[in-house]
């Protein structure tokens, strides 16, 4: 072999040697990028998710529903109570979560969300304001995008009251409390009733208490106020010294009952063991 066949073979050895090390190092790079995606996606906590509700804590839902495209104009207290609750509930000490015009997604999220947060000991209460449809029972809360045409459609759409205290129930929570704003005349009903039966009987569990604007199987008008006469009421009782909700609950109801003259009668059941405090007291150093 000559010298210059020698000076050859050696530079193509190299270049070889250099080919198979760049090619090694795009199949460890390319290997090390498909391990990488295999990786399975860590979780990332969010706010909303990351939520612990201590015990003994006062939760709020708080639903005004009044932009149906079904009716011929919009529910216009809904939304007002749904918001002077919040700021009434918030000054309270409720960790109070309030959706406006919601779908029924929106209100599936929202009870899940409180499911989440309840503890055993903790106080619960669910506010609804719009329409709502007595169906096999049981009173269910209309979404806004609900499409109503006969009675099995309200159990398909809406969100039956007693589920929400079964709830509550379930997770534990040591007091639960209900104001149900929703015994109007809906635009549903006259579909498949003559008549409107207002509201059913709400079948509490132990332990409860629930304040509805009407008695069961009536109906309620409007007023022209800002807020509905069931919620300005309720509000006016709550803006005072620390009370009971039981007490809190019948005054509201024998105001509005006395103010109407027997025409507008609301509701309250109740089941509770132990007194449930509105008012935050006032510490012994202030």
């Amino acid at each position: 072999m000559t010298a210059r066949q020698s000076s050859l073979s050696r530079r193509s050895l190299a270049i070889a040697g250099a080919l198979i090390g760049t090619v090694s190092l795009a199949i460890g790079a390319h290997a090390a990028l498909n391990k990488r995606t295999l990786d399975p996606v860590k979780p990332v906590a969010t706010g909303q998710g990351a939520d612990t509700a201590k015990a003994g804590a006062k939760l709020a839902l708080v639903i005004g529903n009044g932009h149906y495209p079904d009716a011929g104009e919009p529910l216009l207290q809904p939304i007002n109570d749904a918001r002077a609750l919040d700021g009434a509930l918030r000054h309270d000490g409720f960790d109070v979560d309030v959706i406006e015009d919601a779908n029924k997604d929106d209100m599936a999220r929202a009870i899940a969300r409180l499911q989440a947060k309840i503890k055993p000991d903790s106080v619960v209460m669910l506010f609804y304001g719009g329409y709502a449809i007595q169906a096999g029972r049981e009173s269910y809360m209309i979404p806004v995008d609900a499409a109503i045409w006969k009675e099995r459609d309200v159990r398909r759409d809406g969100t039956s009251v007693e589920k929400v205290l079964e709830v509550m129930k379930s997770q534990g929570a040591r007091a639960k409390l209900v104001v149900l704003d929703a015994s109007r005349r809906n635009p549903y009903e006259r579909r498949f009733r003559a008549f409107s039966h207002g509201l059913a009987p709400i079948k509490a569990p132990a332990n409860a208490l629930v304040l509805s604007s009407a008695t069961p199987g009536k109906v309620a008008n409007d007023s022209d106020g800002r807020n509905s006469v069931l919620v300005a009421e309720l509000l006016n009782n709550l803006d005072g010294k620390p009370a009971g909700a039981e007490a809190v609950f019948n005054k509201t109801r024998v105001a509005i009952s006395r103010a109407s003259e027997g025409e507008q009668v609301p509701s309250v059941s109740s089941s509770l063991l132990e007194d449930v405090r509105f008012g935050a007291e006032p510490d012994a150093g202030s």
